[in-house]
């Protein structure tokens, strides 16, 4: 068995959706985990926001809006009259459950219930089309065996007992579609796994299942050497390791939620990023194997905050780091790079709800420098660190002002942090260096 994760733009279009069944009616019995149709999650987190902002009228409107969106796609999708009123009547019940909740006052779990709708609502269409197209395919709820726990991750105990036991209550069906995202908490309210969150869903369901593979589809060809946006003449990479990938995701490739790759890694389940434009395409592996050594891929990491503590006290002190350290533990502020010299310690976080906090502390025994608007550009492949053709990137330093490098805690990964108005012209010069002048 195989488990497809479809994103948005997958099943943003008649077009598309159509393309997404061809894709999946092969015969074979597999899991597809749907987001919700692209544009919906960015509408429903403006319908929360103008709910908290008080603005109950724009609210209204926008779940007309979207209301309206969702009646054209049903009309154009369903040509059986009696499925066609199934969806409608569902489709029309979302919305009246989402002007009944513009009366609640705010609260996370009100955002949680309000984004929650888009893969519902998603799933649920694309079951009965798949039906209505002659296909066997049932519904299997993620709210009903999706769970994180207190720490907020993923609660494989509950998730495989009830996942392997709504499969086996469940009739028998060639295709079983479920929503990504969406989860429930320890508490048995209605939470999610963060924005991407799909992927994550669906190499978690891929563990449960013992799949053969993960398919990740977007609409472009697998995971790029270099942000395609903003440099020319990227290409896909064929194969990357677990580790490889999980660097690229977390240092910022789009296509690729961070968390991802660490239940199909521990599971040792392949995932292969394809292309719903280009179906054909072998797209990018990633498994457990790597192929060749130096720089494969880099990638881009914005909204960094770089934090520069100096203090003479630090000169051959013991526990200056751990002091230092123990203030972001206390706020729970995750911290990326960190570099340090005598007298000082740089580091940078992605994350600056604290920040206030957080400078107030070390301001008690330091000098604190704060620089905003950073971005950490990751270098990855195997045994990077090590391979011959690697000093090729520090001639970026000729051109870029580099605020920090981490070099050498890990052999797959270098990072440089730079001002993120540097972005675009640090990746296009690193493309120069590292793999133009190389293939030349």
């Amino acid at each position: 068995m195989k488990v497809l994760k479809f994103g948005g733009t997958s099943v943003g279009s008649i077009k598309n959706i159509k393309s997404v069944k061809e894709i999946i009616n092969d015969g074979n019995k597999k899991i597809v985990v749907l987001s919700a149709m692209s544009g919906t999650t960015n509408a429903l987190v403006e319908i929360s926001d103008q709910i908290k902002n008080g603005a109950i009228e724009d609210a209204l409107k926008s779940i007309a809006v979207l209301s309206e969106k969702y009646i054209i796609v049903i009309d154009d999708l369903f040509e059986n009259s009696i499925l066609k009123q199934e969806v409608s009547n569902y489709i029309d019940s979302v919305f009246d459950y989402l002007r009944s909740l513009t009366s609640e006052k705010y609260s996370e779990f009100l955002y949680n219930k309000i984004v929650s709708q888009g893969e519902l609502m998603s799933t649920f269409m694309f079951t009965k089309y798949l039906i209505q197209e002659g296909i066997n395919a049932r519904l299997l709820p993620a709210l009903d065996f999706m769970r994180i726990d207190k720490a907020n991750e993923p609660d494989d105990f509950y998730i495989k007992q009830n996942l392997q036991r709504i499969i086996g209550e469940a009739l028998p069906a060639e295709i079983y579609i479920t929503q990504g995202f969406i989860c429930l908490d320890a508490y048995g309210n209605v939470a999610n796994l963060q924005r991407g969150g799909s992927d994550y869903t669906a190499t978690i369901i891929g563990a449960v299942v013992e799949a053969d593979e993960v398919q990740i589809w977007t609409d472009i060809d697998g995971m790029h050497n270099n942000d395609p946006r903003f440099v020319k003449n990227t290409h896909a990479i064929s194969n990357l390791s677990f580790d490889e990938a999980a660097e690229l995701a977390y240092f910022g490739a789009k296509i690729l939620h961070p968390q991802t790759v660490m239940p199909a890694r521990e599971a040792n389940i392949p995932v292969r990023l394809k292309n719903t434009e280009d179906p054909e395409s072998d797209g990018t592996l990633i498994s457990k194997q790597w192929e060749g050594e130096g720089i494969k891929a880099i990638a881009a990491k914005d909204n960094i905050t770089a934090i520069k503590i100096k203090s003479a006290r630090m000169l051959l002190a013991h526990g200056f780091l751990k002091k230092v350290f123990e203030i972001f533990e206390k706020y729970e502020t995750s911290i990326d790079m960190i570099t340090t010299s005598e007298i000082a310690v740089s580091l940078t976080i992605d994350n600056d709800k604290n920040l206030d906090a957080i400078v107030e502390e070390l301001e008690k025994f330091s000098l604190v420098e704060v620089d905003n608007q950073q971005s950490i550009i990751c270098l990855v492949g195997h045994s990077v660190v090590k391979h011959h053709e690697t000093h090729r990137l520090f001639q970026v330093l000729q051109d870029i002002s580099v605020r920090m490098i981490s070099y050498g805690g890990s052999n797959n990964n270098i990072s440089l942090l730079v001002s993120t108005k540097d972005k675009i012209l640090t990746l296009q010069h690193l493309n120069k260096y590292v793999f133009e002048f190389v293939n030349a």
